[in-house]
């Protein structure tokens, strides 16, 4: 039976070899090779163990010899038989073993884990998955991905080859189709998927001109570059389900029904809730969602509360208690109102008796009123210092212009203070099936969504800085689309932001090290607090 033996040679090393007995002799069968240090010693073993594991590996009992190395003294002429005992030659050194190479294997192993766990293993594409997971740990261009994956262990495919897999991720190659429908699935598999949460975003390019798909648009960040809209929608935990582009210069309010319609064919999703800010607030949309058959909740302009909450005010003035609830309703268009003042009561909304309203849900915080008033008085006096002519700047709130001159709008600015402390939700949903309170909160989820934009923006670099082509900002944008789901459920498992798992795992380097003419992969040792990140991400049913 073959063993491992160690044997101190002349010059200080221990060679390890692999002997077995013959008529009670030992005889040699392989010479591994000779360590200098702990650790090429150890590297040593193990392969000699592999090898007596797992013959086939280095054919055992037709192992090659080391690689000859020039001896440091002329070896003795004497040639021992075959089964006497072997004595080491003095002064062979087959050399110190080197660190060549290391990489954070570790940490693409985990994020690996985390892509075939989502269930994206279905596009059957690597360099697709390397793209993903790259963008997840620094994000930067196609062509410093290699970089990137290299440190990361992975040997990336060539340039020429990740452009081709663009190509296969843009609009004509299924890859977004399929990624959402693997983050449906499970969402479905993991939660409530009946409410929906909807935002846009802009992503500009610094570009002279304009195409058909990159144009100049109305800009949050007040940019007059060409730009593209980004509609997401995610579910209520922030998991995102759909991404659609839309040229730079299409309103908010025109991408929702695009999104939310594709999103309802690809699953055939008849009954869910759709949650969006004021700024998806049309007449149009609210319509077309409500014939779509789609309950939504939307937030709702503070101009409109001296309309919805007109029987407040004609009874009790603008008094409003910390907390309070008016659960009332609201027109569809701003020629049909169906609430009479007159009556103390607020109306219940209800689609039969009121088929010209939708129902309003208006809430009072004094937290907010708080808030609001100070920031009225910081424009007030950005007003005044406007009139008086202290600062030239273009006309703010409240300042009104008249035959040349410019005046304080006293009137607005009164209105508005009553306004204060005010939040309204406008909804197709009864109040029998989701009482106001559930309203409200499920609107506050809408962070969640704006959290997976930022995530985006800023975590995965979202802007495509170096893309031109429509197909490629595409491929593009599905790429960013799979790295936030990654992202999003490393999150979930781990209860960290996504930078911070990857600042805790990357310094988890595996070291290559070469010796004997062979190459050996040595794991690292894994802190407490690491191994505690690795179990989290290994166990798909951990969430936070």
């Amino acid at each position: 039976m073959a063993f491992v033996r160690r044997v101190r040679t002349g010059s200080g090393a221990t060679a390890v070899q692999i002997a077995e007995y013959v008529a009670g002799r030992q005889r040699i069968v392989a010479h591994v090779g000779s360590a200098h240090t702990e650790v090429e010693l150890g590297v040593l073993l193990e392969r000699a163990r592999e090898l007596l594991a797992d013959p086939g590996q280095g054919v055992l009992f037709a192992v090659e010899a080391a690689p000859r190395v020039t001896p440091l003294a002329k070896p003795a002429e004497a040639t021992p038989g075959l089964f006497d005992e072997p004595r080491p030659q003095v002064g062979v050194r087959d050399g110190a073993g080197r660190v060549v190479s290391t990489d954070s294997r570790v940490l693409y192993d985990a994020l690996a884990g985390v892509y075939a766990d989502l269930g994206f293993g279905v596009l059957d594409d690597a360099v697709f998955a390397d793209l993903v997971i790259a963008r997840v740990v620094e994000p930067t261009s196609l062509l410093d991905a290699g970089r990137v994956l290299t440190d990361l262990g992975r040997r990336p495919a060539s340039y020429a080859t990740m452009k081709r897999t663009l190509t296969r991720a843009g609009p004509d190659g299924g890859y977004r189709d399929r990624v959402a429908a693997a983050c449906f699935a499970h969402v479905v598999a993991g939660g409530d998927i009946t409410l929906c949460l909807y935002d846009v975003t802009t992503l500009y390019f610094e570009a002279e001109k304009e195409d058909e798909l990159r144009k100049v648009g109305y800009s949050k960040e007040r940019r007059v570059d060409p730009q593209i809209v980004v509609g997401l929608l995610v579910d209520r935990g922030g998991f995102p389900m759909e991404i659609g582009c839309f040229a730079g210069n299409q309103a908010e309010t025109t991408t929702i029904i695009p999104i939310i319609t594709a999103f309802q064919a690809r699953h055939r999703m008849a009954d869910m809730v759709v949650v969006a800010d004021a700024g998806m607030l049309s007449a149009s949309n609210l319509r077309k969602l409500d014939e779509a058959g789609l309950r939504f909740i939307v937030g709702s302009r503070v101009t409109k509360a001296p309309i919805d909450l007109a029987s407040h005010f004609h009874w009790h003035g603008d008094a409003f208690t910390d907390g309070q609830v008016i659960d009332t309703i609201t027109p569809k268009t701003g020629q049909h109102n169906e609430n009479d003042q007159a009556v103390r009561a607020e109306p219940l909304w209800n689609p039969h008796t009121h088929p010209g309203s939708w129902r309003a849900v208006w809430a009072y915080s004094h937290k907010r009123a708080v808030r609001d008033r100070r920031t009225l008085t910081a424009q007030e006096e950005r007003a005044r210092a406007v009139v008086d002519g202290q600062k030239a700047a273009r006309t703010p709130r409240f300042v009104k212009t008249s035959n040349g001159s410019q005046t304080l709008d006293q009137v607005s600015l009164e209105r508005a203070r009553r306004l204060v402390g005010l939040k309204g939700y406008v909804t197709n949903i009864a109040g029998n099936v989701m009482p106001a309170g559930e309203v409200i909160s499920s609107y506050h989820d809408l962070w969640q969504v704006e959290a997976s934009f930022r995530m985006s923006k800023t975590d995965l670099a979202a802007r495509p800085m170096f893309h031109r082509t429509h197909d490629t900002i595409e491929a593009h944008l599905t790429i960013v689309f799979a790295a936030l789901a990654v992202s999003r459920e490393v999150q979930n498992r781990t209860g960290m932001s996504i930078r911070s798992a990857v600042r805790q795992l990357r310094p988890l380097r595996s070291a290559t090290i070469a010796i004997n003419g062979t190459s050996h992969t040595l794991p690292p040792a894994i802190p407490t607090d690491q191994q505690a990140i690795l179990d989290a991400l290994n166990r798909p049913d951990v969430t936070h």
